[in-house]
């Protein structure tokens, strides 16, 4: 049984959606791909426990409280190589950044991937179901530019200040 929420945050409605166990996706309502592997209209409006601890984890980032990413019991469905590429994405701190580059270096040196892959990783981050949480707004081009967010170039933006200002 698929259940849903919604967080009004300052920079859009989020939908939230979980099964019983794990948080399975986490959008901006009017972002790319947003439930693209899910049949949204048959979730119910139930708060399990995986929403009401997002929901929480939401109000606290949102409040610039710096919540643990790793709080949350999450199940994207994905392949392996997405998996290890967003547990590498959850350990960027909270108002740093990263690169597409220095992602795929940390998975290789973890032998998660035997080449470099920085296109295969920005795939994986272009595709990240569970935003914020999965802190995809965290990376930035290699030449320090903003590169594209399913939410909006705009909105990342707005991210990146709330957590430089805290």
């Amino acid at each position: 049984m698929l259940h849903r929420a919604v967080f009004q945050s300052k920079l859009g409605d989020m939908i939230l959606l979980s099964d019983e166990e794990a948080l399975l996706g986490l959008w901006f309502a009017d972002q790319k791909f947003f439930g693209a592997n899910y049949q949204l209209g048959q979730a119910d409006d139930v708060q399990n426990i995986p929403l009401k601890l997002t929901l929480r984890w939401l109000n606290d980032y949102f409040a610039g409280l710096k919540p643990d990413p790793f709080a949350i019991p999450i199940r994207p469905e994905v392949t392996a190589f997405r998996k290890a590429v967003y547990h590498e994405l959850q350990k960027v701190p909270y108002g740093e950044t990263t690169t597409y580059g220095e992602l795929s270096d940390k998975l290789q040196a973890k032998q998660a991937v035997k080449t470099n892959k920085a296109r295969a990783v920005g795939g994986a981050v272009g595709h990240n179901p569970i935003t914020l949480i999965v802190p995809c707004h965290r990376v930035i081009g290699s030449d320090g530019s903003l590169t594209g967010y399913a939410g909006g170039i705009e909105r990342k933006k707005a991210l990146l200040q709330l957590e430089r200002q805290n």
